[in-house]
């Protein structure tokens, strides 16, 4: 079976889609139409990875098969790649992003949270909003409101259809793949003294540019293990978070059963699984301008980002 990604890049003020095979990118509507020269109308997913994860029971199957095929024109020399230098945007718009808090043993240590004993508890999700996504490449912008900007490197996770009442045991199936988040945080924004409601999730998390995402979409298949999969995050080079799924609280199949308990997933829908230790605040120590944040998930990519001041 042929392993690809979906990417979103811009050329000449324009977004294309791209399939990435082997490390090479391909633009998707030229490889549909080297598949398939004699059909001239295309389907939508041809044009939006949005589309095509959106309707990932269609598309997934179609998808697959047009990789099978464009690996082959690619070895007989039909089919070229795009230029290195592409400028990626985010591989896919949201539909809703839920983040799970505390979600790693060592991490909750770092951040003095003491959380009760699994059996006795559940998962702690907020929500991000949507119009935080920003690309690999882009600036994470720090807003004056904050002096306390941190990182926290996670495993994303993509519906690939509705989701209501799903038991751990079958979660897998409604997957569609995954991506690379870094959930930045504006760690003296999440509370507030002003209310009897001491935590603030939504000014903490949902500023412009706090979830830089990306670099591709990763259909499930590609992936044996989503609870083996190494996390790592480089500031200005440095390693500050080494972690692996593995040692999730609440691993993906139980979240995407607590989740759905509550309400239906959506194809689309993005759940930042949770962050390893080695963030900022475990040292005091916060982003300020000029700083390169590299976030990455073995297996499905590296995310790159320079933070920079917002100018009023």
């Amino acid at each position: 079976m042929t392993t690809f990604a979906l990417a979103t890049y811009q050329t000449q003020g324009h977004e294309r889609t791209a399939m990435q095979i082997q490390g090479k990118f391909f633009d998707l509507e030229s490889c549909f139409e080297a598949v398939h020269p004699a059909q001239h109308s295309k389907p939508r997913w041809v044009f939006s990875s949005t589309d095509a994860i959106c309707h990932w029971e269609q598309t997934s199957a179609e998808l697959q098969d047009l990789a099978e095929q464009v690996i082959l024109l690619v070895e007989q020399g039909k089919l070229a790649p795009l230029a290195e230098n592409l400028q990626l945007q985010v591989p896919f718009r949201p539909t809703t992003i839920f983040g799970t808090a505390s979600n790693y043993q060592e991490h909750a240590a770092e951040m003095n949270t003491i959380l009760a004993a699994k059996p006795d508890s559940s998962p702690y999700v907020f929500m991000k909003a949507t119009t935080s996504v920003t690309a690999t490449q882009t600036d994470v912008i720090l807003p004056p409101e904050t002096q306390q900007l941190d990182w926290e490197v996670e495993l994303g996770v993509v519906i690939g259809k509705a989701a209501r009442r799903v038991k751990a045991a079958d979660a897998l199936n409604y997957i569609a793949g995954y991506t690379v988040v870094n959930d930045i945080s504006a760690r003296d924004l999440n509370r507030r003294s002003d209310y009897p409601f001491k935590h603030d999730w939504f000014r903490g998390k949902s500023w412009d540019t706090f979830c830089p995402m990306g670099p591709v979409f990763v259909p499930k298949q590609a992936i044996v293990d989503p609870h083996q999969i190494k996390l790592s995050l480089f500031l200005n080079g440095k390693q500050m978070q080494d972690g692996n799924t593995s040692e999730l609280i609440w691993n993906v199949f139980e979240q995407i059963e607590y989740l759905s308990s509550i309400l239906t997933l959506r194809p689309g829908d993005l759940i930042m699984t949770g962050t390893p230790a080695g963030v900022g605040k475990g040292i005091g120590l916060y982003l300020k301008p000029g700083d390169v944040l590299e976030a990455s998930a073995e297996g499905v990519g590296c995310i790159k980002n320079t933070v920079r001041a917002e100018v009023l």
